[in-house]
């Protein structure tokens, strides 16, 4: 089984990347699987967190070599095929409406950086690695490309993907890849704070925040964003989360999001 799907009782997915072997690489069955598995949890009620990981002390060290010299010798049409397939793989990790953290231990280079990219939230251990690599292999990182470069600008994706150099997980968090870097034993337990942090939140506004948030990047805020934003506030208000988040804090007891 290349990617292993497990949930605990409040609704906290783990998928892991189980290509150990492979140092996790993406082939065309993982990448389907992944697919499948993203398209599956955002239509599903009961998942409220995914974390996303990898066997075998890495993360994801990208495009499997051989997969994508299979795909490189094929038809035209199949070849694109297969590089859309992952395309709409990392799509649909970026629109899941759910809150999303990537746990990064190991190498996480070419498709595995768009991983970590694609992810709400990134933790890394201290000893992990990242790496645009694509160029040394007569490729570049198209696919990818959107995500990194949403996550750390213009200029430190061309100063990676130029140069392909590895670099370590203090460096991905100063140009913002990450947001949190542990030591190895003390990743689990920041993982845990977060999940925690994220299981506090109402599963419908949080869905709302990531969908404005793909607004907000492509709109400035003129009257039109200004209306928008005023009927949508004073909707969340009104919603069932919020008049049970609202009332909680009143009451000073925890919200139960359950059956909203």
């Amino acid at each position: 089984m290349d990617l292993i799907e497990s949930r605990d009782e409040r609704g906290v997915v783990a998928l892991t990347l189980n290509r150990p072997h492979r140092r996790n690489a993406l082939d065309a069955a993982m990448v389907r699987r992944l697919t499948e598995a993203f398209a599956r949890l955002a239509a599903d009620p009961d998942a409220r967190v995914v974390v996303l990981s990898g066997a075998g002390g890495n993360f994801c060290s990208g495009g499997d070599i051989e997969a994508m010299k299979r795909a490189a010798s094929a038809e035209r049409t199949e070849n694109e095929r297969d590089a859309l397939a992952l395309g709409e793989m990392f799509a649909a990790l970026d629109r899941l409406p759910k809150p999303t953290v990537a746990l990064v231990q190991g190498a996480a280079f070419g498709g595995g950086m768009g991983l970590v990219a694609c992810c709400d939230i990134a933790l890394a251990a201290k000893a992990a690695k990242f790496c645009l690599s694509e160029v040394r292999l007569g490729l570049v990182p198209a696919v990818v490309g959107p995500y990194v470069l949403r996550a750390i600008g213009p200029r430190a994706m061309r100063a990676l993907a130029l140069g392909a150099e590895i670099v370590g997980a203090d460096c991905a968090f100063h140009m913002g890849l990450v947001h949190e870097v542990a030591q190895e034993g003390a990743l689990i337990s920041a993982r845990d704070r977060i999940v925690e942090a994220l299981l506090l939140g109402a599963p419908g506004a949080q869905a709302e925040v990531k969908r404005l948030v793909r607004l907000y990047e492509n709109r400035t805020p003129d009257a039109s964003l200004l209306m928008e934003t005023a009927h949508l506030l004073a909707e969340r208000r009104a919603s069932p989360e919020g008049v049970e988040g609202l009332n909680g804090f009143l009451e000073k007891r925890r919200p139960d999001w359950r059956g909203l």
